[in-house]
């Protein structure tokens, strides 16, 4: 064969070979995230909220506080490579509003390498049930492409006292951004809670998926505990004083609305839900609320429609 009538054969097979190589190197890939500190004194569901996003990611960032309890330990004993620890020290000056918390998710943000499409950032008192993995991998997929989707929204459960009841008022954000692009112009937004791209709210995407909060699921003494070591990340040194000085015992008597949760828990929480060892009954019967918020409560519960509620975000695609 001549040189000429085999150049073709071999400019097609190379071109064959650099779409290929194209395509590997344009393979959509998502990463997770977290922040934590102090995670075994204050009992954070860390190990869970990991172990849920671990079959949808390739890639999990740990970003490990300095703490002063056997916090790394813990993260080590998952064992699953896909982990990367990474280790910082919080600043202590940054009080007002749960600054410190963005600074570090930004700082674990940053870790991310370039080759991933997308960042999942979870907390350290968030978990996703199984059941949603398929909704999540679909997502990921569908708008790795369109860029103008920064970020994937997500519904949330709230569960308050037990496994057993869940926040149903406009107390509870309803639904938050947890999946964003790898765009390092994005940025966590006041106690991270969620994320701005600059100054302008998220355009995001709203999937079919929820978040399961577990961050008020905890015994009377456990919660108090938590919360007077946790909220010197949002007063000041007269009123951590008062918070330290308050009964050592929390009372899940004051929510405004509850209702019984009637589905299943994801199953890397099994184990922590079996070892619960406080009861709290809760009469859900009863709401607290103003009249003004009392007919949003009904209203939302009509029409699904939550009327001038804040939002970190701004749906283009529903």
């Amino acid at each position: 064969m001549s040189l000429t009538q085999s150049l073709p054969k071999t400019i097609g097979k190379l071109q064959k070979f650099s779409v290929l190589w194209s395509t590997k190197e344009n393979e959509m890939k998502v990463a997770g995230f977290t922040i934590i500190k102090n995670a075994v004194v204050n009992d954070f569901p860390i190990v869970e909220a990991i172990r849920s996003i671990l079959p949808v990611v390739d890639e999990m960032i740990v970003l490990i506080g300095d703490s002063t309890d056997e916090t790394i330990a813990l993260i080590e004993s998952i064992g699953d490579p896909k982990i990367k620890i990474h280790h910082s020290v919080w600043d202590s000056a940054l009080r007002k509003g749960g600054a410190v918390l963005a600074a570090e998710t930004n700082k674990a943000f940053q870790l991310i390498d370039s080759s991933f499409t997308w960042a999942f950032y979870i907390q350290g008192d968030e978990v996703v049930h199984e059941q949603f993995y398929p909704a999540i991998k679909a997502a990921c997929a569908k708008y790795a492409n369109d860029k103008a989707v920064q970020g994937l929204l997500f519904n949330y459960k709230h569960f308050y006292g037990t496994y057993d009841y869940v926040g149903d008022s406009r107390k509870w954000y309803d639904c938050e951004t947890r999946i964003i692009r790898n765009n390092k112009e994005i940025s966590a937004y006041k106690d991270a809670q969620g994320f701005r791209l600059g100054k302008s709210k998220l355009p995001v995407a709203k999937i079919d998926a929820s978040i399961y909060h577990y961050g008020w699921v905890k015994s009377p003494e456990q919660m108090r505990k938590k919360q007077k070591e946790s909220s010197v990340f949002w007063n000041d040194d007269t009123k951590m004083e008062k918070i330290k000085a308050s009964p050592d015992y929390y009372d899940f008597t004051g929510f405004d609305s509850l209702e019984k949760f009637t589905e299943t828990h994801p199953n890397v929480m099994l184990d922590r839900i079996k070892k619960k060892n406080w009861v709290i009954d809760l009469d859900v019967s009863k709401k607290k609320f103003s009249l003004k918020n009392l007919v949003l409560y009904y209203f939302e519960k009509l029409t699904g429609i939550r009327p001038f509620d804040f939002k970190n975000h701004k749906i283009i695609r529903p």
